[in-house]
């Protein structure tokens, strides 16, 4: 039996486990399965590894996606130009031992889902939020020709980042970023009535708001956005799309 799961804290309302499970039971995949592991500190990593030895593959999600690279002993490429994991692929090297090689899947999920739905005047996007998660969004955003500035709750200072504070903001900041990505977790279940504090007046028809949290469907920031008339999307297909990545990179030989 192939062991998958997910590491991260809390894991409560975790899309992973239901989608993988539902995929192995629709696909007839009756040699593998998936848990949860929440972990409340990232240094007990090397406990669990220890435990589960016969571990194929890992997601990973907040708060350890940058916090997990120290304990991997090798990165996919794309990785050192992100600086952040959500995938883990467990390769035997011998009988007596394996490898943990980190991947981000964000990146495939999130362009696919996105491009189809970008027009020429999304030239600038606005990315709420500086975690592990935004790392992925703007290295795609930067792929397609899209100019980021990142929004941030406190003043940071991060090497080749443009970064402005959320009381920064103002109606020529939204009026020339037209595409607003939500990379926070603001607005997720249970806290579904929370959003990013931009100021909401200042959005148009023409603008795109993009939110990577998918549970609720409609988040406070969709919803507010689309009472000005912009088009909306939640995370929920980039999250099927980077789930089905990191399957075919856990039954893949690279």
């Amino acid at each position: 039996m192939r062991k998958f799961g997910l590491i991260g804290y809390p894991l409560s309302h975790s899309f992973s486990e239901k989608y993988f499970s539902e995929k192995f039971r629709k696909e007839n995949i009756a040699d593998a399965s998936y848990r949860l592991f929440p972990l409340k500190s990232i240094e007990e990593f090397p406990a669990l590894l220890e435990k589960e030895k016969d571990l194929s593959g890992l997601s990973v999600t907040i708060p350890y996606k940058e916090k997990i690279i120290p304990f991997l002993d090798e990165l996919d490429e794309t990785i050192r130009a992100i600086g952040a994991v959500n995938t883990i692929k467990f390769k035997i090297q011998n009988p007596k031992s394996k490898i943990a090689i980190g991947y981000n899947t964000d990146v495939y999920g999130f362009r696919q889902s996105i491009k189809p739905f970008l027009a020429s005047h999304h030239e600038r996007a606005l990315v709420l939020g500086t975690g592990g998660a935004s790392k992925a969004i703007e290295f795609v955003l930067k792929q397609i020709g899209i100019d980021c500035v990142f929004v941030s709750r406190e003043k940071k200072n991060i090497q080749g980042k443009n970064i402005l504070l959320y009381s920064e903001l103002n109606n020529y900041i939204l009026d020339s970023h037209k595409l607003i990505v939500n990379c926070s977790p603001v607005g997720t279940f249970p806290d579904v009535n929370a959003a990013p504090e931009i100021p909401y007046e200042f959005i148009s028809e023409k603008h795109f708001l993009y939110d990577l949290v998918y549970n609720p469907a409609e988040t406070e920031f969709l919803k507010r956005g689309k009472e000005k008339g912009a088009m909306t999307m939640n995370g929920l297909d980039m999250l099927k799309l980077q789930a089905e990545e990191a399957w075919r990179i856990w039954n893949s030989d690279i």
